[in-house]
């Protein structure tokens, strides 16, 4: 990713900020009887930027990756959404992120969640002892 990139992402979340500043201070925070829609407005203009952002530093690949990932598991999609945000802004990122990329940030992510706790369980598969035992024995004479 290139500075460009990084900056036009800066002046872009700079932009929505100063909006969602001048707006509080015309009509308060939630304030009146619109203040339901405005939070709905508010909640949209945050998941297009996101969406703006991953964009532009995931590749199609990643990003499908993402996409299936939040499908099964939504608090660990947004996790690495938060995560792959953050690098951007602090301009860790040089380069778009690729799959394999991605999937090391899935384990460190995993990780972490296992360290803290708040894995939501792990998923055991228990499989049935005997389970290929056939009547083809019969059929044997």
């Amino acid at each position: 990713m290139s500075d460009a990139d990084l900056e036009e992402i800066r002046k872009g979340r700079l932009a929505q900020l100063q909006q969602q500043q001048q707006q509080q201070q015309q009509g308060g925070p939630g304030g009146g009887p619109g203040g339901a829609g405005q939070d709905e407005q508010r909640k949209q203009q945050e998941a297009e930027a996101r969406a703006s952002i991953l964009s532009q530093i995931l590749h199609p690949e990643a990003a499908d990756r993402l996409g299936r990932i939040r499908i099964v598991k939504e608090s660990r999609a947004t996790d690495v959404e938060n995560r792959l945000i953050m690098l951007a802004r602090s301009g860790q990122l040089r380069a778009k992120v690729t799959e394999e990329q991605l999937k090391e940030l899935l384990g460190a992510v995993a990780e972490n969640n296992e360290r803290e706790g708040t894995a939501g369980g792990k998923i055991v598969v228990s499989r049935r002892k005997g389970g290929w035992d056939d009547d083809d024995d019969l059929l044997d004479f």
